[in-house]
């Protein structure tokens, strides 16, 4: 299991995209977007453990209820299957939090530039109608981030 974690705008899922491709069909993706809301950053981790996680470990698949944001506000979306694969990449923000290193093969940190570089590119992704909630998001993670530690924990920094 690789989890690929960093800020809001770094570059997690592009460098989770590339990794799953160069890995081929033994790998699946699962991102920690299909779980969070602006109002729950973090809670909603029991949903991938005991959804996903778990049945994996038992070598059963997973599956998880994907975010809806089509009408701009989170509501439950479609149910997503998740198979056994040879590699499991969980890419977001918490992907590599301390509850989960102890199961990781591999963790790596994106630093994606200065806050104003990382909020410019998720406004860009995003839109401008979001760029308050994703500025409440940064001051929300880099609090995360520092009681984790998952930056100081990880195999790689890029």
């Amino acid at each position: 299991m690789l989890a690929i974690d960093g800020p809001s705008g770094a570059g997690k899922s592009t460098l989770a995209a590339e990794a799953v491709e160069a890995l081929g069909p033994r790998a699946a993706l699962v991102s920690t977007d299909a779980f969070a809301t602006w109002d729950d950053p973090v809670a909603w981790w029991p949903q991938l453990e005991d959804g996903v996680l778990t049945p994996l470990a038992q070598g059963r698949p997973g599956e998880y209820r994907r975010v809806d944001w089509t009408s701009g506000t989170p509501r439950p979306g479609e149910l997503v299957r998740v198979e056994v694969p040879e590699v499991l990449v969980l890419e977001g923000v918490s992907s590599g939090r301390r509850a989960l290193r102890s199961r990781l093969s591999w963790l790596c940190w994106i630093e994606g530039g200065t806050e104003a570089e990382r909020l410019s590119r998720a406004v860009a992704r995003d839109g401008e109608v979001a760029r308050g909630e994703l500025r409440r998001w940064q001051l929300f993670e880099r609090g995360w981030f520092a009681v984790d530690g998952t930056r100081e924990a990880a195999d790689q920094l890029v």
